[in-house]
């Protein structure tokens, strides 16, 4: 599962980390190019020849109809976060499974090339809707990330999106922000972003079913959409995962209660069914694992290759619901699981960042109004970064990037090589993540000199450090906006005293408790160590008597002052224990943390090495 730590205003970040008054709205919009001032207009969904005034075409083309039946085109992304431009490391770049096994890396993602690819794929197709299960925004680099998303929402619309279900990530700054991103306006604190410019908010619905006022039980945003394309009539119902409020910041879900998946999926299907809209498909921000991470791998017979929430709640959710587009996991599948009468439903999920989007093909009867569910088909498509970027869409990024390039540019750090994150290949321990700890163990040492050790969440790790530059800055150069990309969220970093058994008991609720069926490695600072038995089953995956504290056992009666940031210090993750700390302290922000540490530990004569990552040895 994907944490969500909370996050402050995003854009009051940038304001901190820049000189004092350099960002005010008013000198961004001066210091800005002319041409970049004007307020670029998102180019119209371009008009393929189904869709010309002549009507579409004759038997055979695919916008056209075949007896009682037409064609319908979905066209599905997830996990978008912010990702506008292309996302690099292992985060841009999606595996291809040949029929000889083999596998290669492909470079992919970046909403120029989505735009063009989702365009080129709608050709000939007459009707057809471009939706999205959830976490569109949150956790977003800086070139949305510093504007509370709306670049990312403007792109949306940009782009096409007709439908959005919610995620767990559009409550990182809670459920007004949520609402100003699909109502618009400017921000409350920060304004407008340029003079004369005010945002427009999403020109699709976002959808909320199972997110309601725990008061008056109402949905907090629609429920459902009913999306009419010459004469088809589809209802779409968004969900987010019940387990939302466990791993978001008790502020931005305050208020809300979240409801089962597939209850309140079934509950707005027969609302649908008796308004008479029987062609229904779920958008679902939970997903699963596949055993294979290739966008094109065989899920297997009933979808026996893959694992997690999703194949549970495919199973219980309402039969008259004809497909689910899932997300939440990053993963990509397209996958057959049965729903309750034991009739065959596609389950899809397109990864993550904009890499790889979703065709599902399908027959709409007229006469019972309903998705013929054995026509319905479905692929993973690559968005590759070899076709034409789409014109808009470089406009709109360069208009944000005029505005973002004062604070974007700022060199924080210099690296020897790309310094991984793990999210790529699962490790429990990363580079990254030890590197991240560490500077969270050297700001708390400031604050407090007798902080023994740090601990990091692996979600709150939102990218790689890549050494290849990604702009003119030259290779090996950490930037602001890269490190705004790794750690998005504006916590900041507390400091808490938790005696040793406690400190035993946290290191077992990564793989025990809330944890056990999906396990959160802890990145741990240097000179923390201990055994993670992965043969063992739940808290024993912990070795008992492994964990030491430079070379020292700890001691369960000892006190240890130890340095998580805000989101952990809650008890987010499933990490009860770190909310019954002692003598709390709150630090600096945790990205400031991290800027100061590269600063102060690397320079261009000198770059930094990736750590060993050795501080938790893994039996497997």
């Amino acid at each position: 599962m994907v944490p969500t730590p909370p996050r402050r205003p995003a854009f009051s970040r940038g304001l901190t980390a820049a000189a004092a008054g350099l960002l005010t709205v008013g000198a961004l919009a001066a210091a800005m190019p002319a041409a970049a001032q004007t307020t670029p207009q998102p180019a119209p969904r371009a008009e393929s020849p189904a869709e010309s005034p002549a009507g579409p075409g004759a038997h055979g083309d695919r916008g056209g109809h075949h007896g009682r039946t037409v064609d319908l085109q979905v066209l599905a992304i997830n996990d978008f976060h912010g990702n506008l431009e292309p996302p690099t490391g292992s985060s841009g770049r999606v595996t291809h499974q040949h029929p000889d096994g083999t596998t290669e890396q492909i470079d992919a993602g970046g909403v120029e090339y989505l735009a063009t690819a989702l365009r080129e794929a709608r050709e000939g197709h007459s009707r057809s809707v471009t939706v999205a299960p959830g976490d569109i925004v949150g956790a977003s680099p800086l070139l949305s990330g510093l504007f509370h998303d709306e670049p990312t929402i403007e792109a949306m619309n940009a782009l096409g999106m007709d439908v959005v279900g919610v995620g767990n990530h559009e409550f990182d700054e809670g459920k007004d922000e949520l609402r100003r991103l699909q109502d618009g306006g400017c921000h409350p604190e920060d304004g407008c972003y340029a003079d004369g410019r005010t945002f427009g908010g999403a020109d699709f619905p976002i959808l909320a079913a199972n997110v309601v006022d725990e008061k008056t039980g109402k949905p907090l945003l629609a429920p459902y959409t009913v999306k009419r394309i010459k004469g088809v009539d589809v209802g779409f119902i968004g969900v987010t995962l019940e387990g939302t409020p466990g791993i978001v910041s008790a502020e931005g879900v305050k208020g809300l209660k979240f409801l089962d998946e597939a209850e309140t999926i079934g509950k707005y299907t027969k609302e649908l069914r008796r308004k008479g809209v029987n062609a229904v498909i779920a958008l679902v921000h939970e997903g699963g694992t596949p055993a294979s991470t290739a966008y094109n791998a065989d899920c297997g017979e009933d979808g026996a290759h893959l694992s997690g929430p999703i194949t549970d709640i495919a199973r219980r959710t309402d039969a008259g619901v004809d497909a689910l587009i899932t997300g939440h996991t990053h993963q990509p599948y397209v996958c057959s699981i049965p729903d309750p009468r034991g009739n065959d439903r596609l389950v899809t999920s397109a990864a993550s960042y904009g890499r790889l989007f979703t065709e599902l093909t399908m027959e709409y009867d007229r006469r019972t109004r309903d998705i013929v569910r054995a026509s319905v088909t479905g692929a993973n498509r690559v968005v590759h970064r070899e076709r034409e970027k789409a014109p808009d869409l470089t406009k709109l990024i360069d208009y944000w990037k005029a505005l973002a390039e004062p604070v974007a540019n700022r060199p924080i750090g210099w690296i020897s090589e790309d310094i991984v994150s793990g999210r790529a290949t699962g490790a429990p321990e990363s580079p990254l993540g030890d590197l991240i700890a560490d500077a969270q163990l050297a700001h708390a040492r400031k604050l407090d000199p007798e902080t023994d050790l740090a601990l990091m969440n692996p979600g709150g790790i939102r990218a790689d450090l890549v050494y290849a530059a990604s702009g003119g800055e030259g290779d090996g150069v950490v930037t602001y906006a890269e490190g705004f990309t790794v750690q998005p969220f504006s916590n900041t970093v507390n400091l808490t005293t938790l005696t040793g058994e406690q400190l035993l008991a946290v290191l077992r609720e990564q793989v025990g408790g809330a944890n056990e069926a999906s396990p959160k490695i802890l990145q741990v600072s240097a000179g923390l160590t201990y055994t993670l038995d992965l043969t063992r089953s739940g808290a024993d995956r912990v070795v008992a008597g492994s964990v030491r504290l430079n070379g020292e056992p700890i001691d369960p009666s000892a006190t240890y002052r130890v340095a998580v940031n805000s989101f952990l210090a809650g008890g987010g993750d499933g990490f009860a224990t770190l909310a019954k700390g002692t003598d709390p302290l709150v630090g600096g922000d945790d990205l400031a943390a991290l800027q100061d540490y590269l600063t102060a530990n690397s320079s261009a004569a000198d770059p930094l090495d990736a750590p060993a990552a050795d501080r938790i040895t893994v039996v497997r």
